[in-house]
């Protein structure tokens, strides 16, 4: 059970959809008391079950090396960088592998990252390292614009649908937005698949053990349309949400 003690956000107010603030001065990325373990199961998937959690789709190759720039570049304090090796917090050594920019992202930071690019009107996820999914498989969803990624959300209706688009078409270079969700579940793995015919059961209210939420970070690529969704998942027992509420 991999577990967190403390989140770096109230998530005791929620914002109305789609919940997008100004990221500002904040870290692009975080390392948190659970990174070691949260880590550790990254690898221990990304070894045992590569094609579940790496995907891609035809992306611009432009896009891909300006992705892995940018985000080398934000890594933040406890990373050290020396030519083409980064060295983690947690003392690992892992070397840049520009023909593999998913695999060495993803054993670099906490954060699964999902590339999107426009393709006519929408933006398509066009490549991914998703480790940490929650209720959604990767499979399913490259390859796919904004609005099929969302399937079966209920909450996500036409009008949310364009106002999300509308979002990724704006948000500038060098001006990052983000925005977090909050899901109860009874199951604390990290590694949640689900297919969209076979939606999460709805938790019971007020019994449900585990509090899953995710920070969002949205930013546009340099010289490019191409836009990069990044999700930190946090998961705290109940009894720790209840005392952040006190």
């Amino acid at each position: 059970m991999i577990l967190q003690r403390c989140l770096p956000y109230d998530v005791m107010t929620p914002r109305p959809l789609p919940g997008i603030a100004p990221l500002g001065d904040s870290p692009w990325f975080l390392v948190d008391d659970a990174y070691a373990a949260q880590m550790a199961e990254r690898l221990r998937l990304m070894a045992s079950r590569r094609d579940d959690v790496i995907a891609t789709a035809d992306p611009d190759a432009k896009a891909l090396s300006k992705m892995m720039e940018a985000v080398l570049d934000h890594l933040p304090p406890g990373f050290a960088r020396s030519v083409d090796v980064i060295t983690c917090p947690d003392g690992r050594r892992v070397r840049i592998d520009a023909s593999d920019p998913f695999g060495t992202l993803g054993q670099i930071l906490e954060d699964d990252i999902c590339l999107m690019e426009k393709r006519g009107n929408e933006h398509v996820l066009t490549g991914a390292v998703l480790c940490f999914p929650a209720s959604w498989r990767l499979r399913e969803k490259i390859g796919h614009p904004l609005t099929h990624i969302h399937i079966p959300v209920k909450s996500y209706t036409d009008d949310i649908a364009r106002r999300v688009q509308r979002l990724f078409d704006g948000v500038r270079y060098g001006s990052p937005i983000w925005r977090f969700n909050a899901l109860w579940y009874d199951d604390p793995n990290l590694y949640q698949p689900r297919s969209e015919t076979e939606p999460r059961p709805l938790p019971k209210a007020g019994k449900t053990p585990f509090l899953r939420t995710e920070r969002q970070v949205l930013w546009r690529l340099p010289e490019s349309d191409a836009v990069l969704f990044t999700i930190h998942t946090f998961i705290l027992r109940r009894e720790m949400i209840d005392q952040l509420a006190t």
